[in-house]
């Protein structure tokens, strides 16, 4: 199985919140190409309400196993990143968890409870990567509906209980 890693640059923003049930919420708003040098953590935008920092880098993999995913993100027209978060009781609160192309690993991520789980577009020059990776090791896989076997009545019949052994000597 073909792997290729590619280093993203995340972009979080941290809301807060008129709740009184939640002071501020978390959220992926951007990807960035390749490993920016700026150190993670890193203030990019602070508002009244909302503060965006560069998260740092994390690997994003792409899996041979995986094209059928890929190729159906990149025609979908707005081809997107996952980008998963999870609570952190450390600074600044949130760690990068993972970041996918694949649609169905994206589906997945947001089953784990504590996950924020987000789509960003995808970078152009990840777009290109990625296209050319599934162009590179994309096997068509005929769809091939399995078959039941036929149940067979007999297997769970119920069988007449035999009389217990006699007792020798009686």
């Amino acid at each position: 199985m073909a792997c290729e890693t590619i280093q993203v640059g995340i972009v979080v923003e941290r809301r807060i919140l008129a709740s009184r049930w939640a002071s501020h919420v978390w959220q992926p708003v951007a990807a960035l190409p390749g490993a920016p040098v700026a150190p993670p953590w890193t203030v990019l935008v602070r508002g009244e309400a909302m503060t965006r920092y560069y998260a740092g880098a994390f690997p994003l993999r792409f899996f041979s196993s995986e094209t059928g995913g890929y190729r159906s993100n990149l025609t979908s027209g707005r081809p997107a990143l996952w980008i998963a978060l999870h609570e952190d009781a450390g600074h600044p609160g949130i760690t990068v968890h993972s970041v996918t192309a694949d649609p169905a690993e994206g589906e997945a991520m947001t089953e784990p409870e504590g996950s924020i789980v987000d789509v960003v577009p995808m970078p152009e020059e990840i777009r290109d990567r990625l296209a050319a990776f599934v162009a590179a090791h994309h096997v068509e896989r005929p769809f091939a509906k399995r078959r039941r076997d036929r149940a067979d009545p007999e297997v769970m019949a119920r069988r007449p209980q035999a009389a217990p052994p006699a007792e020798k000597g009686s």
